[in-house]
């Protein structure tokens, strides 16, 4: 079942809202690289792949990805599309504001680029909150796995890691190329982890320097973590996990 708002005509677009219960689900990901295995838009088919899944299943409405994040540490690589952080807070309150006008008061921001994009999506979920009066919850894989990563024998978060390797490899099994991954393995940093599942996640997250992104790149072709030991499985196990989660988001506001 086709799902998406974009190939509706606006008669299927005012029935899909309708009927969604006032939700909108929005895809977040990222243009940037994922080491020598993965597409580089692994971010976004992530978060295309969750809200597809979550309106078919939901009925709420699903709006056409923002394929761009904000990337900047990336941009030692090719391929990678860096978008400023305002750029993408106008961008994303300028769609939200459209379908206000349009009956659609409650909006899920469904971030595949991680921990990164939390820090504007959460600067604009407040803005849009105040002026438009709707709410916004925003979705992160990150934290929503952080109870079932440990059982799954994923290493740390990093990037294009065993995790997203996985989920990957569950997904979108023809855009993965695991013959050519390397590992980097991720190195305790005191006081400072951004892993989620750490219990001292600090969230304290600066993007990294280019000079010091440059060094990831002839280890592992700047990958941060252990690819090599992806699973299809658990990439399975994982998106299920991350699903019944998104579905009680989303039920829980359509509820409301």
């Amino acid at each position: 079942m086709d799902t998406w708002l974009q190939t509706k005509s606006w008669q299927e677009a005012k029935e899909a809202i309708d009927g969604s219960k006032g939700v909108a689900i929005i895809p977040v990901g990222s243009i940037e690289q994922h080491s020598y295995h993965l597409p580089v838009g692994t971010d976004s088919y992530v978060a295309i792949a969750l809200a597809e899944e979550a309106a078919q299943k939901t009925g709420a409405l699903l709006v056409p990805p923002v394929w761009f994040g904000w990337s900047p540490h990336h941009m030692v690589l090719p391929g990678t599309i860096t978008v400023r952080a305002e750029t993408l807070i106008d961008l994303t309150y300028d769609i939200i504001a459209s379908l206000k006008h349009h009956g659609i008061t409650k909006f899920i921001l469904i971030n595949g680029h991680r921990i990164v994009n939390v820090i504007w999506m959460q600067l604009l979920g407040e803005k849009v909150q105040r002026e438009l009066d709707v709410t916004v919850k925003i979705f992160d894989p990150a934290y929503m796995s952080k109870d079932i990563v440990g059982e799954l024998g994923f290493g740390p978060v990093g990037h294009a890691e065993e995790v997203e390797t996985s989920h990957m490899m569950y997904l979108h099994p023809e855009l993965v190329h695991l013959e050519r991954a390397k590992d980097n393995p991720i190195k305790d940093v005191p006081l400072y982890s951004v892993d989620p599942a750490y219990m001292h996640d600090t969230l304290c997250y600066v993007p990294s320097k280019y000079a010091d992104a440059m060094k990831n790149v002839p280890i592992a072709g700047g990958a941060a973590g252990e690819p090599t030991k992806s699973d299809v499985e658990k990439g399975k196990l994982y998106h299920e996990h991350l699903m019944k989660n998104l579905i009680a988001v989303v039920e829980a506001l359509q509820g409301q």
